[in-house]
């Protein structure tokens, strides 16, 4: 029987031990994480970075209240990352969350840090509306700051924290060095690539001339589309720089494309003869792939014209990747107008792995091309099957010094461009080029954090149409019939039970 005192003593130990729990809690964080990628799980570079904290570092987060449940998520997300840097730094990370829209002023000091708002649209009685909305942080350490001005939902918010702490504590960083002087980009024509470089590295420009050698602070050179042949002084000097144990980065296609005349063309240059003599060839033909990105291309009906888009197959969509630290997390890299490798692994002392690969239905085709836009593509212009469009080489590729290569079949995918004609890139564009140079430069740890968030997986494109729509229509339909199915089975054991019982003499 329970009495009034049994009930209070029940009521106290209950609440005695939702406090317990929750000190507990507030202590100690664990989680458990089954996503493939291990996304709600702190990476070993992380962990590095929090513990050679010496000084407090503070994290004060913008977020707006009252937003849509998928970007409100990311609030929590951030919170519960937050909550554990504090665990794994012996609480250095200190945090606290502000809403910048109750306040004119706090909205003000927002902005002032540098958090910029977006609009977003908000459903409020049967009626949407638009919502300034700040979702960024500010993080500082002593009178040093750093600005996360917006955390995208899905993307990848522990490397954005974790290099944002780097950053703030790293009083040396290391140097990369962009060749110019033999028809390359400038830097500036890279802005998403130098956006992303200046978090961990100082970037700067590099001309080189016979008998010169490239300054010892730099160990890595980056090459991007040379048109211009070298001279052998020149060569020697790259030479140079690879037998002192320096690591070269060189995106370089054989083939050049004109749009203003439809065309393509050979480039003359001298550059993939030296690549060659490292083991790798850039072929000289242009790379068609059935997996590829569109083309705008006018169409007129009537006294109507229309923008219409249609697959271009010199823009190769590559989503086939070994398992390598440079092509970790990546999902999808558009090249234009790429040539593929070939590998001749004759020398015992370098080692040469494939690390990118066209589609399945891929082909070849020989300069010059004429463009045409409209022309009929059929399965006998892809037999080649997966080609290799990037490589990796190191050991000793010059004297005796081990060094590193890596190398791409394609120039003009990483570069934005000046001006009107600037265009934006896919963000795995960026990180196969990021990732590849943290590879080469003894990278701080972070390479695997670049891509790891929330990333598209669609169904494999060289997947038959009929496939295809089978599988969505799977996907759709599977867990509906699966619930009824599960009805049904119990609706039978439930009527046996009951006729068995309508069955039975009581008499």
């Amino acid at each position: 029987m329970l009495t009034k005192k049994k009930v209070r003593i029940t009521l106290l130990l209950v609440f005695g031990t939702l406090i317990l729990l929750n000190i507990i809690a507030s202590r100690f964080f664990a989680r458990l994480d089954f996503t493939e990628d291990k996304r709600y799980s702190l990476s070993d570079a992380t962990k590095n970075i929090l513990k050679d904290l010496k000084d407090p570092i503070t994290v004060t987060a913008y977020f707006s209240e009252n937003l849509p449940p998928n970007i409100a998520q990311v609030k929590q997300d951030f919170r519960d990352l937050l909550v554990e840097y504090a665990n794994k730094s012996d609480n250095l990370i200190v945090y606290e969350f502000v809403n910048p829209n109750e306040t004119q002023e706090s909205e003000m000091k927002a902005q002032q840090a540098g958090i910029r708002p977006i609009m977003i649209n908000v459903r409020e009685r049967d009626q949407i509306k638009q919502q300034r909305a700040y979702l960024g942080a500010v993080v500082k350490m002593g009178d040093k700051q750093e600005v996360i001005p917006f955390i995208q939902p899905g993307a990848a918010m522990e490397y954005d924290l974790s290099t944002t702490i780097k950053k703030l504590t790293l009083k040396n960083k290391p140097w990369v060095a962009f060749l110019t002087g033999s028809g390359e980009p400038s830097i500036n024509e890279m802005s998403q690539l130098k956006e992303q470089l200046d978090i961990l590295y100082n970037v700067d420009s590099v001309r080189i001339k016979a008998d010169s050698t490239i300054p010892e602070k730099f160990k890595t050179l980056v090459i991007i589309a040379p048109k211009d042949s070298l001279s052998q002084g020149e060569f020697s000097v790259l030479d140079n720089f690879l037998s002192r144990g320096g690591n070269i980065l060189a995106a370089y296609s054989a083939v050049d494309a004109s749009m203003s005349t439809a065309s393509g063309s050979e480039i003359k240059s001298n550059f993939g003869d030296w690549l060659q003599q490292k083991g790798i060839e850039v072929e000289k033909n242009f790379l068609i792939d059935a997996n590829c990105s569109s083309v705008m291309v006018k169409q007129q009906q009537g006294m109507f014209v229309f923008q219409t888009p249609v697959k271009f197959p010199y823009l190769p969509v590559i989503n086939s990747f070994a398992k390598n630290p440079i092509t970790e997390g990546l999902e999808s890299v558009m090249l234009m107008f790429a040539s593929p490798l070939k590998i001749n692994e004759s020398d015992t002392s370098v080692h040469i792995t494939p690390i990118a690969f066209s589609s399945k239905k891929s082909g070849t085709e020989k300069p010059p091309v004429y463009f045409n836009a409209a022309r009929n593509w059929t399965a006998a212009d892809f037999t080649l099957g997966s080609l290799p469009v990037a490589a990796i080489a190191w050991g000793r590729l010059s004297g005796n010094t081990n060094s590193k290569l890596v190398v791409i079949g394609s120039g003009r995918f990483i570069v934005n461009g000046a001006g009107q004609n600037a265009q934006q890139l896919e963000p795995d564009n960026v990180n196969f080029v990021s990732n590849a140079i943290d590879w080469l430069s003894d990278d701080t740890g972070l390479i695997q954090l670049r891509t790891k968030g929330v990333t598209a997986r669609p169904i494999d494109p060289s997947l038959e149409e009929g496939t295809k729509t089978l599988l969505k229509y799977l996907n759709f339909l599977l867990p509906i019939l699966l619930v009824v199915g599960y009805g049904i089975f119990r609706y039978q054991i439930n009527l046996k039970k009951k006729n068995k019982l309508i069955s039975q003499s009581y008499v």
